[in-house]
């Protein structure tokens, strides 16, 4: 008989350096898609707020308690990462497991932001994308979210699927911004 053996969407892809940026692979634990059902947005923030602590997100904006990140994922849309869902979430929107469908990386390092700006069309800058900022966006040629994490950190998320392509990219990225110097 075969044995399984679960991997993650860039095991063995990373991670990787060049210059000075390091992308490697993050373990962001359960994450789960939430949308509201009609005429229960207002309800489902207070019950994000008992449940875990964070209401809903304003458009654009990811909020943080501990190891717990609610993203804005689009109209009327987040996403709760780094803890299960409580039940009680079940009366105000349908709650969709996300945890094996994404890729996640961190970008960081002092050259990061320049080898973003050669991926996506996402203004940057810290005036415009401060940290605990997230965007649905394209990222080279693919769908992604991307949330600052910190002054010289952004998270990706793709799809599972194109895990090898976004390492690839982001390779080339960051080797053109170090040839650069």
């Amino acid at each position: 008989m075969a044995e399984l053996t679960a991997k993650t969407p860039c095991a063995g892809l990373l991670p990787i350096s060049a210059g000075r940026v390091t992308v490697t692979e993050v373990d962001p634990g359960p994450m789960t898609a939430i949308a509201p059902f009609k005429g229960k947005e207002k309800t489902l923030a207070g019950a994000l707020d008992r449940a875990h602590g964070l209401g809903g997100p304003a458009p654009g904006q990811t909020r943080v308690k501990g190891h717990v990140r609610i993203l804005w994922f689009g109209h009327a849309h987040a996403l709760l990462v780094g803890v299960a869902p409580k039940p009680t979430l079940a009366r105000h929107a349908a709650l969709t497991d996300q945890g094996d469908a994404w890729a996640v990386v961190q970008v960081e390092g002092a050259e990061a932001r320049d080898v973003l700006a050669r991926l996506t069309p996402l203004d940057l800058r810290d005036a415009v994308f401060a940290v605990d900022a997230t965007a649905r966006t394209e990222l080279a040629h693919m769908q992604a979210a991307i949330t600052r994490v910190g002054a010289q950190a952004w998270q990706m998320m793709v799809f599972r699927s194109m895990a090898t392509t976004l390492v690839h990219d982001l390779d080339a990225a960051m080797r053109g911004v170090a040839a650069r110097r």
